[in-house]
């Protein structure tokens, strides 16, 4: 009989090289063939530079919703409204296919009573049209992927305290998807202020048992890693700031913004906390977002409907 031992109890380093750090090129030259999918949605009320984030974040025009539309005013729609816009985009031989969809009409009325309800719906489709193209018979090799990876929720820079419909949405959403919390528009906070107003929202989100938010700490994490990760927890909710307008500092372009407090380099971690929410959303925790999202909310969501289904026929 072949007996196991507790996984990583014994570790044997083989006398001679047997090949397992091609491993990583294999995995290159997959990510090379396919690229990477990933799916954000942003959710904030209007105003709070949602799509100029975004625009910052992958240095392009990535949210392009009103095109064509000339007027001068944006149009609240009636309800909350889902838009997404997809892009494929190219470094170094990589292919991100990248989808954001954005929820304008959300906080914009004067009753916003379960406005957070058509969000949750969408999530929820998506991960059900996954379960479908699992479940059929013939399933496609790559079955497409729309489920959201992950949530930026942008709180308005008000100083005070979360308002009740960030409370009720975000203990809604982080049941069902990975959420970051940003503080929008921070350079309209002196560093005093937004370490005050920081301090509320944390308050807020203990009082209300928002605990999940992104990044997730369990026991099955690393030490390094559970570190780095309750790093990144203890600075949230990020305040960022975003601009696409390149202005010279000392001779350098660089993105920045100009204010009554004097020019906000976006890239400069003193000034704000842009740099920081970056390199966790794009260079170290990516593939987490998105095995987070397959690994947990999915199966919990695929679990659910199943058990449902069974129920059904016993």
């Amino acid at each position: 009989m072949f007996e196991t031992t507790r996984w990583g109890v014994l570790k044997t380093a083989p006398e001679r090289p047997i090949g397992l750090d091609s491993i990583q090129d294999q995995v290159k030259q997959k990510l090379l063939r396919f690229g990477l999918t990933f799916n954000i949605m942003i959710v904030g009320s209007s105003g709070l530079g949602k799509s100029t984030m975004m625009n910052t974040l992958f240095k392009s025009k990535v949210n392009r919703w009103m095109a064509s539309d000339t007027s001068q005013e944006p149009i609240i729609p009636p309800t909350v409204e889902i838009k997404t816009i997809s892009h494929v985009i190219e470094e170094k031989n990589i292919r991100l296919k990248l989808s954001i969809t954005d929820t304008p009409g959300f906080g914009d009325h004067v009753n916003n009573v379960k406005c957070w309800e058509p969000i949750i719906k969408y999530i929820n489709d998506q991960y059900q049209h996954y379960l479908s193209e699992e479940r059929r018979i013939e399933r496609k090799p790559r079955i497409p992927d729309t489920r959201i990876h992950c949530v930026i929720y942008f709180i308005a820079p008000t100083g005070h305290s979360l308002r009740a419909i960030d409370v009720e949405c975000l203990k809604r959403l982080v049941k069902v998807v990975n959420v970051i919390p940003v503080i929008a528009k921070a350079d309209s906070l002196t560093l005093e202020e937004r370490q005050a107003f920081k301090n509320r929202i944390r308050n807020d989100f203990e009082r209300n048992g928002i605990s999940k938010l992104y990044p997730m700490l369990h026991k099955g994490l690393e030490e390094d890693e559970f570190q780095k990760n309750k790093a990144i927890k203890n600075q949230l909710p990020f305040a960022v700031v975003g601009s696409d307008q390149f202005m010279s500092i000392k001779g350098t372009p660089v993105l920045a913004r100009k204010t009554r407090w004097g020019t906000i380099e976006v890239e400069n971690p003193s000034h704000n906390e842009f740099p920081q929410f970056r390199d966790m959303l794009l260079r170290t925790h990516l593939h987490d977002l998105i095995d987070t999202t397959a690994e947990v909310y999915y199966e919990h969501y695929r679990r659910n409907q199943l058990q449902l289904v069974q129920d059904g026929d016993s």
